[in-house]
């Protein structure tokens, strides 16, 4: 029997033996691992035992203090590093971090960090992470020129890829715009779906951008869609996109639709009212799930963006006659924003006037330009069916035809202040004497305009100078020798 166990018990120590060889063979490949990788980093690196004991020296702290690393090994840290406080670190067990040590005349920044186990410090690591402080200062100053550069670009890509309007666009003196400035500001500050409206030439768009601005979106698209705009056929592939061979005349590398250019920001739907019937149930869907197919795709394309719908129609209306649905207007009507016409508060038109002249004036490289009261209080009379878009026309027109600083009555287009005087004249006039009133203004401005030069007065009203002596003889507007015309 004992014969027959001792070759098994011999077989047996030596598969022990061989395991044990496997294993020392593997700690020592993962020790020279972990000295090759301490050695290869560019701070130096020390590692002692809870008494102070240089257990481990890299190679470049070696370099950097002109010993050996090898010879190091066993010795006293104090005895080979200045200043240090590895073997007080050991004894606190408290980790220093990014402290400055005087090393060699230069100013260190070091970790010293104890290493336990079961509560226990069994040894303390040490790094000297910058060779001298003025390193560290290098890289903060970097580090704030990098951080200027960003919020510079950060601006950039708002006014390039973002929006060109903000609340500070909107102006307005009216309580109806202060508060729907208010109200817009706190759909600013959520994601819910915003619907603008009101008659054309209002500012819709105006808000839409301001909102999206004032959001959390601003650094991502703003997409604007005028769904009137775009023929039936092609409004689905400009929504959705195209994959490639989709449909005869399609890019042979497919196109992103609008919905999946928006991610991120928000998508504005300008006119709505007049998105086809078909399309409206599948724009419900896309808005509701977030995702959608390309034209002619198989995968599923989710998109994260804000939805801003405006219509100058009364969708409430549509909804009643069958021509726009209710489940889209309920999901797109959930902050409705109601901008009221120029002629609801008729307070705000000079304020907007001067504004847009402003604007007119910088865009150009213009001299600044007033507005004389009696020509305000004919903007002010007038209804501006157009609203702030007719505004910007008729200041942009007469801007271009002047050759003063001032905006007087006489230079606004007739249409805007003839009803206004025919209201108070028609009383006492035949329409004879208002016609005569206004040849009259015509004739001084046109002698005023050309410094009372008559041929140049006449190419200005496009008449012949013979007329023109006859006009002026007839309203007895004969100027002066040195004076004006009277």
């Amino acid at each position: 029997m004992q014969r027959e166990l001792l070759p098994r018990q011999k077989s047996k120590g030596g598969g022990r033996r061989k395991i044990f060889a496997q294993r020392q063979r593997g700690l020592k490949q993962e020790l020279e691992m972990y000295k090759l990788i301490l050695d290869s980093i560019y701070n130096g690196v020390v590692v002692t035992d809870p008494d102070g004991y240089i257990l481990f020296f890299n190679k470049p702290y070696g370099e950097f203090l002109g010993v050996d690393p090898e010879a190091q090994i066993g010795k006293h840290v104090t005895e080979v590093i200045e200043n240090t406080r590895m073997h007080i670190v050991a004894k606190t067990g408290r980790p220093e971090i990014n402290e400055t040590q005087r090393i060699r005349g230069q100013d260190m920044v070091v970790q010293r960090i104890p290493i336990k186990k079961n509560g226990k410090v069994i040894a303390v690591f040490g790094q000297v992470m910058f060779k001298d402080v003025k390193d560290l200062k290098k890289l903060a100053d970097k580090l704030s020129f990098l951080e200027s550069k960003l919020k510079f670009y950060e601006q950039e890509l708002i006014s390039l890829r973002s929006t060109r309007y903000t609340f500070d666009s909107i102006v307005g003196v009216s309580k109806s715009i202060i508060f729907l400035k208010n109200e817009a500001l706190k759909a600013a500050a959520t994601d819910l779906p915003v619907l603008i409206t009101g008659e054309s030439g209002t500012g819709k768009e105006l808000f839409a951008q301001a909102i999206h601005h004032a959001s959390t979106r601003r650094f991502h698209p703003f997409i604007r869609i005028n769904c009137a705009a775009i023929p039936k056929d092609l409004l689905e592939s400009e929504l959705f996109g195209y994959e490639k061979g989709a449909f005869t005349g399609a890019k042979s590398s497919g196109k992103p639709g609008k919905f999946e250019l928006a991610h991120g920001g928000t998508i504005f739907l300008d006119e709505v009212g007049d998105l086809p019937l078909e399309m409206q149930p599948k724009l419900l869907r896309v808005i509701e799930e977030k995702e959608f197919e390309r034209i002619g795709g198989t995968t599923l394309i989710r998109s994260d963006f804000r939805v801003i719908a405006a219509s100058n129609q009364n969708l409430e209306e549509m909804v009643e006659k069958g021509q726009f649905r209710k489940d889209l207007f309920y999901r797109l009507n959930v902050i409705p924003l109601h901008i009221p016409p120029l002629r609801e508060r008729r307070e705000d038109i000079i304020p907007l006037a001067r504004h847009l002249l402003q604007q007119i004036t910088q865009d150009f490289s213009l001299p600044e330009i007033k507005i004389d009261p009696q020509a305000e209080k004919a903007l002010m009379g007038y209804d501006w069916p157009g609203n702030v878009r007719e505004l910007r026309n008729v200041l942009e027109r007469v801007l271009f035809s002047i050759e003063r600083d001032t905006i007087y009555l006489c230079d606004l287009p007739f249409y805007l202040y003839r009803n206004q005087k025919n209201l108070t004249n028609l009383k006492h006039s035949a329409l004879k004497n208002i016609l005569e009133s206004a040849e009259k203004e015509a004739l001084r401005h046109a002698l005023a305009a050309t410094n009372y030069n008559k041929v140049r007065a006449a190419a200005l009203l496009g008449i012949h100078r013979t007329l023109l002596y006859k006009k002026l003889k007839k309203y007895n507007l004969i100027p002066q020798k040195g004076g004006d015309a009277r």
